[in-house]
């Protein structure tokens, strides 16, 4: 039996600040926003590519102390790419940084080791790390 991780919640105190920034900014896609009542409201966002999406809201997710969410990781197969991408969008993200090292040689030296970190507007970190082959 397979156990995927499909949703995280990711605590916020805009809802229209974070969607703008996930959708527009980081390229997530909207997959959609509904609005409950005046005081529900859910908005998933999916990166491209992922299994997994993320949800903003309120009235309807658990009550999170916005910013709380730290080391959220996404994955790309080319983080020099990916850093290009981000600076164009506008999103204060870190230099490519080396943490580690590979255990055994691999054909890009950034695989597995490569990583850019942001935060979001309301300060939930989020890391992005090479991985182009897989063993």
């Amino acid at each position: 039996m397979n156990w995927t991780l499909e949703v995280v919640i990711v605590p916020v105190s805009d809802l229209d600040r974070a969607k703008k920034f996930y959708a527009d900014q980081l390229g997530f896609t909207v997959d959609h926003d509904t609005v409950i009542s005046d005081d529900a409201r859910i908005i998933q966002l999916t990166p491209p590519g992922s299994g997994c999406s993320i949800v903003i809201g309120k009235g309807v997710v658990p009550d999170m102390p916005p910013g709380s969410l730290k080391g959220l990781q996404l994955v790309v197969p080319d983080i020099e790419r990916a850093h290009t991408e981000l600076v164009e969008r506008g999103v204060e993200v870190s230099e490519i940084q080396v943490v580690g090292q590979n255990p055994r040689p691999v054909p890009d030296p950034l695989d597995n080791v490569g990583f850019v970190f942001f935060t979001d507007p309301d300060g939930n970190s989020w890391g992005v790390q090479q991985i182009s082959s897989r063993a």
